[in-house]
């Protein structure tokens, strides 16, 4: 008998949804013209790339600028702190953003610092919230951008970002940034009411393909061109469109946002049931805000072992999940999230994300607390440090 398997990993990426796949095939076969190019052929392929671009700036509630289409969320989140920081830096060369920022933001911002910028750190509290009071107070006259996630891909907890660009503007003349690569399909956004100047995207986090992303920018925000060599994107992004997999980002965002409240109660209650069995097992805590955060996520402490050491034995179970950020797999140092967060010593090393999406079912969630519940009372008995 074949082995279980569990996909509990969709913050990392979700599986291509079948619908989009057939969105994207026409464009790899008969309309595979440049979309660049004045013909038939470039004319059908151009038709599909500013019908996705609506889609997106339809779903984002993004009519109060440009969507650009980008690689994905780490490029989206590099151009909009470069190009914004470079563009603007006679302005003002301080910059804000939160201490939990995912490492394409993190390590820009550090990159920016080098040159001589100004960075400061927003904190969190203990369920990984900020707070637009503790904003108000690093606002500086010459602060020029501001970027807070809009949820946090390892613990899940979702920012208050309406209040956060409030504060922003009414205390400074800063853009304000958010990343919402793990929000856009799980949580309702509409950027022009929310107040963002700028929002970053990527498509396979939603069902979407890989290598495709994008950023909003809002009218009258002005950032470095990102590469050039061609008129793509208004010619701040040059290079030939890669058709089919923007038309399926277009797809996966409107299949996304258009039974939005189904998914996130079908999720939720998903969740809930996981968090619920798995706090049964002794020493274990979950990370993140209990009930401001994203549907899928479940993040958790188990005192006494070690995360990577449990991921493996659930992947020898078949579940898949992950001890933090893919980006950042393989590091031996302490997440910066749950630093960030004051996570007591003992927890901070013994951490496990799981992540559920469209195709979790209640038997899994119950497969998996039990193995979990197995694999945390083997290593346990291990352990040379617990109890």
């Amino acid at each position: 008998m074949d082995k279980k398997q569990i996909y509990m990993d969709y913050a990392a990426t979700a599986p291509l949804k079948k619908e989009v796949l057939d969105a994207m095939m026409p464009y790899l076969t008969e309309n595979f013209g440049n979309a660049s190019s004045p013909h038939a052929f470039g004319r059908a392929a151009d038709a599909g790339v500013e019908a996705a671009r609506k889609q997106l700036t339809d779903a984002l509630g993004a009519h109060n600028g440009r969507v650009y289409i980008t690689s994905g969320g780490t490029e989206a989140d590099n151009w909009a702190l470069k190009g914004y920081a470079h563009r603007n830096a006679r302005k003002g060369k301080h910059i804000i953003i939160s201490a939990v920022e995912h490492h394409a933001i993190l390590h820009t911002a550090q990159m920016l610092e080098k040159e001589g910028f100004a960075v400061s750190f927003l904190p969190v509290d203990g369920m990984c919230m900020t707070h637009p009071e503790k904003l108000k107070e690093l606002l500086r006259p010459d602060t020029i951008l501001v970027s807070v996630m809009t949820a946090n891909n390892e613990v899940g907890t979702i920012q208050p970002i309406e209040e956060l660009a409030k504060v922003t503007h009414e205390n400074s003349s800063a853009v304000f940034h958010t990343d919402a690569v793990q929000a856009v399909g799980n949580v309702a956004i509409d950027a022009d009411a929310m107040g963002i100047d700028m929002l970053s995207l990527s498509a396979h986090k939603f069902y979407g393909p890989k290598g495709i992303g994008a950023l909003y920018v809002k009218k009258g925000v002005v950032l470095d061109n990102l590469i050039d060599g061609g008129a793509q994107e208004w010619g701040h992004r040059a290079g030939t469109y890669n058709a089919a997999s923007i038309v399926g980002m277009g797809k996966a965002i409107e299949l996304a946002t258009q039974n939005l409240p189904e998914h996130v109660a079908k999720v939720t209650a998903l969740r809930d049931e996981l968090i619920s069995r798995v706090l049964t097992i002794k020493d274990s805590q979950l990370n993140g805000h209990p009930t401001q955060r994203l549907a899928g996520n479940a993040n958790f402490s188990f005192a006494g072992i070690e995360g990577e050491g449990l991921l493996l034995v659930l992947d020898l179970a078949g579940i898949a999940a992950s001890s933090g950020s893919a980006c950042s797999s393989g590091s031996l140092e302490p997440s910066h999230v749950l630093t960030a967060m004051g996570l007591e010593p003992k927890y901070l090393h013994s951490t496990i994300r799981f992540s559920l999406g469209d195709g979790t079912t209640r038997e899994d969630v119950e497969y998996a607390a039990e193995q979990i519940r197995i694999a945390v009372e083997k290593l346990r008995a291990l352990s040379p440090i617990y109890n």
